[in-house]
């Protein structure tokens, strides 16, 4: 499933240009991620966020796409050309699957953007990378990011209580999902 094209996907939307993100964009990720509001329901985003961790992550990501085990994009207003945050798939091979994450400036909640982003995510995992799962988890103390799952075609699948501990407290997390199979009928419906 290794990406053997040799420019790096990267997808317009109505309002987005989804695209990898480069070094340049290292002050901007750390300034954004590192936001309090951002980094309290994310499952794994630090608070304070590391000088300097932005541009090994970029570097990580642009690895992980080369060797095709994950696509990270950045969001960026078509527009006004402003980074606002990121979306990524992360693949297991063998099982053919996907997760979705994904993070926003705070000042750019609350617009659909995240929502906008995912469903064109979805849309390259199932027609171009041909996945047949793409799932994703949501701590339930973050209903706009189950939001943006749900309203992205996936399902809601389960709750684990007390799945994961962020800051030394025990959260509980839903889980979405959706397969090939049910994106395919989704589509028909169109």
């Amino acid at each position: 499933m290794a990406n053997t094209n040799p420019a790096p996907y990267q997808f317009m939307t109505e309002r987005l240009h989804l695209r990898p993100f480069v070094q340049s964009d290292a002050p901007v990720v750390q300034r954004l991620a590192g936001e309090h509001a951002v980094a309290r329901t994310t499952l794994s985003l630090p608070h304070p966020y590391p000088a300097g961790a932005a541009a090994m992550w970029i570097d990580f990501r642009t690895d992980a796409a080369r060797h095709g085990h994950g696509y990270t994009f950045a969001i960026v207003h078509k527009e006004s050309q402003a980074l606002m945050g990121c979306i990524s798939l992360n693949i297991t091979s063998e099982h053919k699957r996907g997760e979705i994450g994904y993070w926003l400036g705070q000042s750019y909640w609350g617009n659909g953007y995240t929502t906008e982003a995912l469903i064109q995510l979805v849309q390259f995992g199932f027609e171009t990378i041909h996945l047949n799962r793409i799932w994703g988890a949501a701590m339930t103390k973050n209903p706009a990011s189950s939001a943006v799952m749900l309203k992205a075609g996936l399902n809601h699948e389960g709750t684990f209580k007390h799945h994961i501990r962020k800051w030394d407290q025990f959260e509980d997390i839903h889980y979405y999902g959706l397969t090939r199979e049910d994106f395919m009928q989704q589509q028909q419906k169109g």
